[in-house]
């Protein structure tokens, strides 16, 4: 397993890691996913890009919790873009997967912004 962004990507999607010729097109697609997850409460509150092979799955977000299900949705997102399944039942399958990992997701990111509120109001309940 890769800890760089680009290449595991690169490697889920079939591409060898060593060729770069589909780089630019596979980090749009891996940046346009980010920008989702942004959307969707999950990751940095401001925007996250790669350039390269550079930037690691940490970069993105430390939480053990979220990282295995925002690498395998940045994965399938990017599949989906990038190769898309020429049958109809596997292009189905993966929408549904991947509607699913999104509502996953934005539930796990919505549970810590309940938490990071309640703390908030207990300091200005302590300090009022």
């Amino acid at each position: 397993m890769y800890s760089s962004i680009l290449d595991s990507v690169k490697d889920a999607a079939g591409v060898n890691v060593e060729d770069d010729s589909f780089d630019a097109e596979i980090i749009m697609h891996i940046n346009a996913v980010f920008m989702i997850l942004r959307q969707i409460g999950v990751g940095p509150t401001t925007p996250f890009q790669i350039e390269d092979n550079t930037s690691e799955w940490t970069d993105f977000t430390t939480d053990e919790n979220l990282l295995p299900m925002v690498r395998s949705y940045v994965t399938l997102q990017v599949r989906k873009l990038f190769d898309p399944p020429v049958s109809s039942a596997l292009s189905s399958a993966l929408h549904d997967t991947i509607t699913e990992y999104e509502w996953r997701l934005n539930i796990e990111a919505d549970k810590y912004r309940v938490e990071e509120d309640e703390r908030y109001a207990r300091y200005f309940r302590s300090n009022s």
